[in-house]
């Protein structure tokens, strides 16, 4: 098998709200998942509406990468990464989201971290839209549901792209917008985690509201787009989804087509931003449910102008499809049931390493564009050894077997893929669970559920085999 570019950009991504912790330092407002409660795979997190004494709130401390960046890129140039896919938290810009100037000690922050990554020879790529919206902007405005959103994030995204001018070359506008309309009581969570509201608290016509959010956002990214190249013509835009490739159970033909309609739900928003129109296919379907979701002329010529320059792709799972006479306890996150083919992590998520190679095949032959994977990783309980050391050679194995099926994708398959960005490289707070027991990292954190540890970085045996992998580019594999 021939290799892959000297070019390739390995690495991991890392989201502000998961692991920067001080949140209430250096002038940062409070933001959506500063509400968000400790839980667990059985304990779903609550969304509360003011801090409550007695309750644990993760995001407060997090890894405290605030202060300890410098430590943890470090370790990441040790290991030899050519990228880290970092998010800015909007409420350490604009504290309360619609604020008049910028909070320089956040911009500075960023700016810092960025400086930091590139010493190391890091391309940083920025992420301006990862679950971390400003409270305000939800309690005021109503969050995304209110066109002036938009704009705000617009303001915001401008003071960035300023900021960080000649710095950084690819940015990321939006994190997994697609998880915005729930299908089980699992996936729930990601109308709070995308938008701050509580789907079973929402007023009228629940369909309508999530269409209008989902709109609204995908014609902030688009506009975002134009002001990325605008400001910078070198810059390159993106945003970054997370698909779930859904299988028919049989090949019985009306099996297929509902596994072809379920997995293709997913995809219209990434149809809006590479297409130059918001899919007519879309239109007459939220036109047949009486949803008007506002669209004007000037909305379509920013369609038009906006498109992708790349498109990031985030893979942790595969499902199979509904269909008659499937068990309800067989559900997966995202409105399907288990793969009953394939084994299943210790959280329920179905590992199929074939469907990463499968994803880049159908979204590049889709799109045609450069595509990069921004998140897969395997969530699993460590325990640090008699030698001090995390042995977690479970996670060797899972990312092996799917780094190969993405080699060949690339090498065999002709799909443009040009980078690799591991979830989570260090060992930071669940969005899903809120937990730090469900470890993804490479770097072991003494951090532990209950709120005790000292917080120290050790390499897990995995360190070493990815820094391995990366000073050969995947030779090996």
């Amino acid at each position: 098998m021939k290799e892959l570019s000297n070019k390739f950009l390995w690495g991991g991504s890392i989201a502000a709200h998961q692991l920067e912790g001080a949140w209430q330092e250096g002038g940062k407002g409070p933001a959506i998942m500063d509400f968000a409660t400790s839980g667990s795979a059985a304990i779903p997190r609550e969304y509360t509406k003011t801090i409550e004494e007695g309750r644990r709130y993760p995001s407060h401390e997090g890894i405290d990468f605030y202060h300890r960046y410098k430590e943890d890129i470090k370790l990441f140039g040790d290991m030899g990464f050519k990228s880290l896919r970092l998010s800015v938290d909007w409420s350490r810009i604009y504290p309360n989201g619609d604020d008049a100037e910028p909070n320089q000690a956040g911009i500075e922050f960023y700016q810092q971290v960025v400086d930091e990554l590139l010493k190391h020879n890091i391309e940083p790529i920025v992420t301006l839209y990862h679950f971390e919206l400003p409270m305000n902007l939800v309690t005021k405005y109503g969050s995304w549901k209110n066109r002036k959103v938009v704009d705000f994030y617009l303001k915001y995204a401008e003071t960035m792209l300023h900021a960080l001018k000649g710095k950084v070359k690819y940015w990321v506008t939006f994190n997994e917008m697609n998880h915005l309309e729930p299908q089980t009581e699992a996936s729930d969570m990601f109308t709070y985690i995308l938008a701050g509201l509580k789907y079973r608290e929402l007023e009228g016509n629940k369909k309508e509201t999530l269409a209008i959010i989902g709109y609204h956002m995908t014609l902030a990214a688009v506009k975002a787009n134009q002001l990325i190249r605008q400001i910078d013509a070198t810059n390159q835009a993106g945003c970054v989804f997370g698909i779930v490739p859904t299988y028919p159970i049989n090949s019985d033909p009306i099996n297929v087509l509902n596994a072809f309609k379920e997995m293709d739900r997913d995809f219209y928003q990434i149809d809006a931003m590479c297409y130059g129109e918001f899919p007519k296919y879309k239109m007459t379907e939220l036109e047949d449910m009486g949803i008007d979701i506002g669209m004007t002329e000037e909305d379509k010529a920013a369609f038009a102008e906006g498109k992708l320059d790349f498109i990031g792709m985030n893979y942790y799972m595969s499902q199979v499809a509904r269909y008659e006479g499937d068990t309800a306890d067989e559900n997966a996150l995202f409105g399907g049931v288990q793969n009953p083919f394939i084994e299943k992590s210790k959280w329920g998520w179905g590992i199929d390493p074939i469907g990463l190679r499968y994803l880049l095949n159908y979204t590049y032959r889709r799109y045609g564009l450069p595509i990069i994977i921004c998140e897969n990783g395997l969530g699993a309980f460590d325990e640090v050894g008699p030698d001090g050391i995390v042995h977690d050679d479970y996670r060797i194995d899972f990312l092996q077997k799917h780094l190969r099926e993405l080699k060949k994708a690339v090498v065999e398959d002709k799909v443009d893929c040009f980078g690799y960005l591991m979830w989570g490289p260090i060992d930071l707070v669940s969005a899903t669970t809120g937990e730090m027991r469900k470890r993804y990292g490479f770097i072991y954190v003494d951090k532990q559920d209950d709120g005790t540890g000292d917080l120290s970085r050790t390499p897990k045996e995995s360190f070493y085999w990815y820094k391995k992998l990366i000073a050969e580019n995947g030779a090996s594999l």
